[in-house]
C-alpha cells in the first residue's frame, strides 16, 4: 500500500513544517549520479512508459526536485530486484533515508503463459535470446491478460522514511529517474522486477524452443547423413584397360567421303602420333 502520513488535513494545519524536509543536502561522495546531465531524463520506450506511470501521479515540483538529486549523486545505492526497487538517499539529514516501489511480480502461472507466447513466436523468441527487448513486447504481454508497466498508484506502492507527505517525495523521484536510466542499459531489469531474471527467463525460452523444435532434429539427422552415399559404390577393375590413341575417333559417326570412311583413313595417323620419338 502507499506509505500512509500522520493524521490528514487538519495535523498539517497547525503544524505544517511536520511533513516537509528543510536544510541543506548533505553531499554525497561516490553516488549514484543520472548520465543525464539536462533536460529529460530516459531514452527508451520502457524507461518513457514507466516515467509517465510516475508523471501520472501529479506531484508537481518534486519531480524536478526529484531529478536535482538524481543527477547530484544523492542516491547511495539502488537494486532491481523481483518486486521492488530500493535504495537509500541522503537528505538533509545525517541518516539517508530508505526506499522501496514494489511491483507485484507475474505468478509462476502467468510467467508459464507469457513465455508460451514468446516461444510461439519466432521473431520475439529471437530478438530476446539475442539479448534484445522488443518495443512491442507489451502486445504480447496484452495477449495473456497480463501488462508489463503498473496500470496506476494502486499498482506502484512507494515508501520513504523521510517526514514528507507527498508520496512520490523527492527521494523517491530520485531513484525512478536513476530506475529508468538503469532501465534503458537493461532493459530485461523490467522483467527481472516483474519476477524474472533474464537468465532464468531466455533458459526457459530456449527449453520451450527446443520442446517444440522437430525440424531441428530431423535436420541435424539429415546433415549427418547428408556425406554417406545413398548406395554402394562398385569397385574399380584392378587393371583398367588405357584408351587407344584413336579411341576418339570411335566416338564418332561414320563419315563418308568419296566411299571411304574418313575415322579409318585417319586412325593410322593417330596412332603414329601417340608412338614414343625415336
Amino acid at each position: 500500500m502507499v506509505r500512509e502520513t500522520r493524521s490528514g488535513p487538519r495535523f498539517r494545519e497547525r503544524f505544517p513544517e511536520s511533513g516537509a524536509e528543510f536544510g541543506k543536502r548533505k553531499p554525497v561522495e561516490d553516488g549514484i549520479v543520472a548520465r543525464s546531465r539536462r533536460g529529460a531524463i530516459g531514452e527508451s520506450w520502457w524507461s518513457g512508459r514507466f516515467l509517465a506511470v510516475l508523471t501520472a501521479l501529479g506531484v508537481g515540483g518534486r519531480l524536478d526536485r526529484g531529478k536535482t538529486y538524481a543527477r547530484a549523486g544523492q542516491v547511495i545505492d539502488l537494486a532491481i530486484e523481483p518486486g521492488a526497487i530500493t535504495a537509500t538517499v541522503q537528505g538533509s539529514r545525517d541518516e539517508p533515508y530508505r526506499e522501496r516501489i514494489g511491483l507485484r511480480p507475474f505468478a509462476d502461472e502467468a510467467w508459464d503463459a507469457v513465455l508460451d507466447a514468446l516461444a510461439a513466436d519466432s521473431w520475439y523468441a529471437a530478438a530476446l535470446l539475442a539479448g534484445e527487448v522488443p518495443d512491442d513486447l507489451e502486445d504480447v504481454l496484452a495477449r495473456v491478460g497480463l501488462s508489463l508497466f503498473p496500470q496506476g498508484s494502486g499498482e506502484l506502492p512507494m515508501d520513504c522514511s523521510c517526514p514528507d507527505w507527498s508520496v512520490p517525495c523527492k527521494h523517491l523521484a530520485a531513484v525512478a529517474y536513476l530506475a529508468a536510466e538503469e532501465f534503458d542499459v537493461d532493459p530485461f531489469a523490467l522483467l527481472r522486477w516483474r519476477g524474472r531474471d533474464r537468465a532464468t527467463l531466455l533458459a526457459a525460452l530456449r527449453d520451450r524452443r527446443d520442446a517444440g523444435a522437430g525440424a531441428p532434429t530431423a535436420l541435424a539427422d539429415l546433415l549427418d547423413r547428408f556425406h554417406r552415399p545413398g548406395v554402394p559404390v562398385p569397385d574399380a577393375p584392378a587393371h583398367p584397360r588405357a584408351p587407344t590413341s584413336d579411341a576418339l575417333l570411335d566416338e564418332l559417326p561414320p563419315l563418308d567421303v568419296g566411299g571411304e570412311d574418313v575415322r579409318e583413313v585417319l586412325r593410322p595417323l593417330y596412332r603414329r602420333m601417340a608412338e614414343p620419338p625415336a
